[in-house]
């Protein structure tokens, strides 16, 4: 199976603390999640499955002095983000931006802006990645 973020000698990369969303406008989602129907009449909220993400924020480099840090370079290490790919997520409507990439379509969200991820385990039950009680 080809990669279709990957063809023709051109690859889509999603920088920073971004993910990738193909979206699903469903008042139901496929894992049972309703959505409520002041944000579906508002169109507040919207949900979709995460196809890629970037590598998070950038950290800034611990050795560097605070006086002038534009004169040091980034230390290229960043804050992991909580998303994975495939993981189902809901998000709000007015911070996402719709692409269109290979006649299919995208937004792209910042992860500030998600609300939600459902995430299944192995075994078909729903993985709990820091839930509160």
């Amino acid at each position: 199976m080809s990669d279709p973020f990957n063809s023709n000698n051109k690859r889509l990369i999603v920088v920073g603390d971004r993910v990738l969303i193909e979206p699903v406008d469903e008042v139901k989602t496929k894992v049972g999640l309703f959505l409520p129907q002041g944000a579906l009449d508002k169109k507040q909220v919207r949900g979709g499955t995460v196809v890629a993400k970037g590598p998070g924020t950038p950290l800034p480099d611990p050795n560097a002095s605070d006086e002038e840090p534009w004169k040091t370079r980034s230390s290229g290490r960043y804050m992991p983000m909580q998303a994975e790919k495939g993981d189902y997520a809901l998000f709000f409507r007015a911070s996402a931006v719709d692409i269109s990439y290979d006649e299919k379509d995208y937004v792209i969200v910042p992860e500030a802006s998600i609300l939600l991820l459902i995430r299944e385990g192995e075994e078909g039950e729903v993985v709990d990645d820091g839930a509160l009680y």
